[in-house]
């Protein structure tokens, strides 16, 4: 009963945040309205030390959890509190009005609705469950990673993540080497699985918003499957490897396969709201239903509605499935509740990141956007920006940065055509990058953070934040330069 009333109460807080964007902030924080709203203007004028708290909590979430990890664990929303509140308070102070507005913008626009459709995915997937068990060998184990990969893209990569995450733990669970499991998982159906429609990963919904069509993305599908196929062979050798060895062992594997049972989903009308979820996100990309200022930040009314639909799939979602499915799911709120702490800090710390990128060639790192000049810039350029900061606006920065450098003065809604028509490359650049090179940090993409708080609650003991990072660093910067040379 307390378990109910506590995720009804989620459900509920997420509903007031809701209506919060809607109306309480456009009274209380009126004072913003006449704020600069571009953005570019603050970023030329921030220096670059402004980001030294965005660096400071990158550092705590990748050092803490080594190095203090009792204190971690206790106290990681009181780190992310104070390196948002190290940041906010001189940012106000110094800059007033536009410091509000680009607060206001950055949890309005992104952070609550990035917080909403997790905790709408995470809540519906959590509802499905694969019961039985498969004994986690090669073969098993490359299956659920190829269709991980595959439903990645229609159904976004946190729903694909957080609906065979743990059917795949239980699979392993006698399997002594299982991390690189989680890793290659990670790299592949929390990321680059999510490369072929608009529903796969925020930087290509962002695009479709801005006029690439709907089908357009399908064209990354010969580097999608050039990366995956490699990744999964690359997999399939290694996992035969630790297997094969652990076989050699006396004991070991025997009650792994004396268990295997037959695979039975249960909870199957949670695609139901799985398609809903997916369906608000799609209608708020095609449907305009006029705007609403809140505090000087221009909203569309569609993306409330999405919002809102999204929580009802959830609570649908909860209402409907069996408090025993969910347990025996081994479904906690823990990985959401992590993911909105820390991101709530990471959202207000990256502020001047971002304005100083929008600001291009006139902000502080304009050393480093005047060398972006050809679709191997772009594709490098923007994926490694997209490892560390949020993957989405670092797409529509470089997608902007396109248009502006390849078709000056002409209109977007003009524009946007032409680039993926003539100078599809560049976008193709820009889409490849800012997917793939999620996968290169924890904090690259938010199903990163959940894969890998729900492996921990499995007693699987995960790489540290530079730990993943030797992973990527070996296993994807190769595969990346092999796409730089074959594509672009």
């Amino acid at each position: 009963m307390k378990t109910s009333k506590f995720a009804f109460g989620i459900a509920a807080a997420l509903l007031v945040l809701t209506f919060i964007d809607w109306g309480w902030a456009s009274s209380v924080l009126l004072a913003a309205e006449g704020a600069h709203h571009g953005g570019s203007d603050l970023g030329s004028t921030l220096p670059l030390w402004s980001i030294i708290p965005f660096a400071g909590i990158l550092l705590s979430i990748a050092l803490l959890p080594l190095l203090a990890p009792e204190f971690w664990h206790h106290h990681f929303p009181k780190v992310s509190a104070f390196w948002a509140i190290i940041f906010a308070v001189p940012f106000l102070f110094a800059y007033g009005g536009e410091a509000w507005y680009e607060i206001l913008h950055i949890y309005l626009v992104d952070y609550i609705p990035f917080i909403i459709l997790l905790w709408g995915l995470f809540t519906v997937s959590g509802g499905l469950l694969v019961r039985g068990k498969l004994t986690g060998t090669p073969i098993v184990n490359t299956v659920f990673l190829l269709i991980g990969t595959i439903i990645a893209s229609w159904v976004g990569t946190t729903g694909a993540a957080m609906i065979l995450i743990r059917p795949v733990i239980r699979s392993n669970k006698e399997r002594k080497s299982k991390v690189h499991i989680i890793v290659f998982f990670i790299f592949l159906v929390a990321n680059i699985g999510g490369s072929l429609t608009p529903l796969g990963d925020p930087p290509l919904f962002l695009g479709f918003l801005h006029g690439v069509s709907f089908f357009w993305t399908l064209k990354l599908l010969p580097m999608m499957s050039f990366v995956s196929v490699i990744l999964l062979v690359l997999f399939f050798l290694i996992d035969a490897v630790l297997y094969n060895r652990e076989r050699k062992i006396p004991g070991e594997m025997a009650a792994a396969g004396r268990e295997k049972k037959p695979i039975k989903v249960l909870g199957l009308y949670n695609l139901i709201f799985l398609m809903g979820i997916m369906g608000s996100v799609l209608m708020s990309g095609m449907v305009k239903l006029g705007e609403v200022n809140v505090g000087g930040v221009h909203m569309g009314i569609q993306n409330f509605l999405r919002d809102i639909l999204i929580i009802i799939m959830g609570l649908l979602s909860l209402y409907f499935t069996p408090k025993a499915i969910r347990e025996e799911n081994e479904f906690t709120w823990f990985p959401i509740q992590e993911v909105a702490y820390l991101f709530a800090g990471i959202f207000m710390t990256i502020v001047p990141a971002l304005a100083i990128l929008r600001a291009g060639e006139h902000g502080a790192l304009a050393f480093l956007i005047e060398t972006v000049r050809q679709p191997i810039h772009y594709f490098w350029i923007t994926g490694s920006l997209s490892s560390f900061l949020d993957n989405a606006p670092t797409y529509l920065t470089f997608f902007n940065s396109a248009l502006g450098q390849l078709l000056p003065g002409i209109p977007e809604a003009q524009a946007v055509p032409e680039l993926m028509t003539t100078h599809e490359i560049y976008l193709k650049a820009i889409s490849c990058g800012a997917v793939f090179m999620g996968a290169m940090t924890y904090i690259g993409n938010a199903p990163n953070f959940m894969v890998r708080s729900i492996a921990e609650e499995s007693g699987i003991k995960m790489p540290s934040f530079f730990g993943f990072m030797v992973y990527s660093i070996c296993i994807l910067i190769p595969l990346f330069f092999l796409v730089t040379m074959i594509f672009f």
